[in-house]
């Protein structure tokens, strides 16, 4: 049994180097202005990825987080956001639950649900 497989998330109809260009880019627009106006889709689709990369910048080894954060962000200008204003608010033992998805309204074109996804 599949448990835990998150299936209604894989863009199948996009290939993975736009599935990964895509995500750099939500990474990078969130973390440049800590919130972005998206589809629920892709809001769900880079919030364990959100978890990640502040839990990684939160550990002792900083130059492989530096390392590590580069991989997945386009600018260094949203990096240093990140280890500058962002990471250290959720420093201590909290692991998840840094981001809150909050719904706007249904799209006019194909009615998809556009949410806000903001740190909290």
């Amino acid at each position: 049994m599949r448990h835990r497989v998150r299936k209604h998330l894989k863009f199948s109809n996009k290939s993975f180097a736009h599935r990964k260009s895509m995500e750099r880019n939500l990474l990078t627009s969130f973390f440049m202005h800590k919130s972005i106006k998206t589809t629920e889709k892709k809001a769900k689709f880079i919030v364990p990825m959100i978890d990640k990369l502040i839990n990684t910048v939160n550990t002792k080894d900083e130059m492989n987080a530096i390392r590590y954060v580069m991989t997945y962000l386009f600018t260094k200008e949203s990096s240093l956001e990140l280890f500058t204003n962002i990471a250290p608010k959720y420093k201590g033992n909290r692991t998840s639950g840094f981001t809150r998805i909050r719904a706007i309204k249904h799209r006019d074109g194909d009615s998809a649900k556009i949410v806000l996804l903001e740190l909290v």
